[in-house]
């Protein structure tokens, strides 16, 4: 492949990705917005708040770079599937919600976007910053609340909820690859072994249950 080639597969891969992220921080905004009225308590309430502001600039960040990076901003996730989630996530317990928000969308995603920071161009660098900056504060919040949420149960129910993150991590994870993107494609498009991605995540999924565990 010549490198003029090579660029155009990159610009083509990396657009997409950023899209796909885009779409993303827009869908969490909603779906953390419409959480705040049930949320249990202040603090909780104060930290979706809080991320629900974070996440638009996230938007707004990720737009004007899309704009200037020359993006196809068409959608990737097509509407119907977003729907299909935020209606998953309206119907999740407290405890769940934490769970398939934080652990999977927000840390499983935000190590994916991690592993291509290194191989980014400058500007994509650069509009990728302050999302991840934030995203390491939205994680912390969640597992501190999941933790409270597990800590206020009996020690049968926090017993049965943390037998059930994995494959509950693993059906939201098969959910989201039954979108049938070609996320493969576009990380080996700009430049990342895949196999490697899917094993760093793993291992963070791992890291991340380990912690609650504990």
């Amino acid at each position: 492949m010549t490198s003029s080639q090579n660029q155009a597969l990159y610009s083509q891969s990396m657009g997409h990705l950023l899209v796909l992220y885009t779409q993303v921080d827009y869908f969490i905004m909603q779906a953390c917005a419409e959480r705040l009225a049930t949320a249990p308590n202040d603090a909780a309430k104060m930290g979706l708040a809080k991320q629900v502001g974070d996440e638009r600039r996230h938007v707004d960040i990720q737009r004007h770079w899309m704009a200037d990076f020359g993006v196809d901003n068409a959608p990737v996730i097509n509407a119907q599937s977003l729907e299909a989630l935020h209606v998953h996530f309206r119907t999740l317990d407290w405890c769940d919600f934490l769970t398939d928000l934080y652990l999977v969308i927000e840390a499983l995603g935000s190590e994916a976007v991690e592993r291509i920071v290194p191989l980014a161009d400058p500007g994509t660098r650069e509009s990728l910053r302050i999302p991840l900056q934030d995203e390491l504060d939205h994680v912390a919040f969640g597992l501190a609340e999941l933790r409270k949420a597990l800590h206020a149960m009996d020690e049968k129910q926090r017993t049965e909820r943390l037998r059930s993150l994995p494959a509950r991590i693993e059906h939201l994870v098969a959910h989201l690859q039954g979108l049938g993107l070609p996320v493969a494609d576009w990380f080996e498009g700009v430049g990342s072994n895949y196999p490697n991605l899917c094993s760093s995540l793993e291992q963070r999924k791992e890291q991340l249950l380990t912690t609650l565990a504990a």
